[in-house]
């Protein structure tokens, strides 16, 4: 919702009930009430740093791709592009492709634009790029297009159990 000054605020919301559930299981609870929930998406990195108001490289996204066929999840800050040789060098595989929706939603749980750091249906091996860390807290999707939440960077990678990683594109 936007007020009169031209910001934005979240509604009250929660994030997605099996993620909510995921982060209970964790002991994260805490996590869940702290989920914010927008009326615009927050589909897109640029698109939920707009609605929160934070910078670009704030953001987590989740990203799928898969290895030789078999789906990895690769945590990147959202102003950087993954670098798919890079990936493909950190996990000594042939070929590395972003992951078709279905395979994202069967793997995770959950659809494109929403798929949080952790809390999947199945377990894949888990990369975080370490540009993540340069700030003292990052906001990922919650589980839905519309909803994020608050994270410091290494506690996000520790409960991923993600391997920190260098595969963000370099300009040249």
């Amino acid at each position: 919702m936007t007020t009169t000054d031209g910001t934005s605020h979240a509604e009250p919301s929660a994030a997605h009930p099996r993620f909510a559930e995921a982060l209970r299981g964790l002991g994260l609870g805490d996590l869940a009430e702290r989920a914010r929930r927008f009326p615009e998406a927050t589909r897109t990195a640029a698109e939920a740093a707009a609605a929160i108001g934070c910078e670009l490289s704030q953001i987590c996204k989740s990203l799928i791709f898969a290895a030789d066929g078999v789906p990895v999840l690769v945590l990147m800050d959202g102003a950087s592009r993954a670098d798919l040789d890079r990936v493909r060098e950190v996990l000594g595989a042939r070929k590395v492709t972003r992951a078709r929706a279905d395979v994202v939603r069967e793997t995770t749980g959950y659809a494109i634009g929403g798929v949080p750091p952790f809390g999947h249906r199945d377990r894949t091996r888990v990369l975080a790029d370490r540009s993540l860390l340069t700030h003292e807290v990052v906001w990922a999707a919650a589980g839905t297009p519309y909803a994020v939440f608050p994270m410091e960077p290494e506690e996000l990678v520790a409960t991923a159990g993600a391997t920190l990683v260098d595969v963000r594109e370099r300009s040249e």
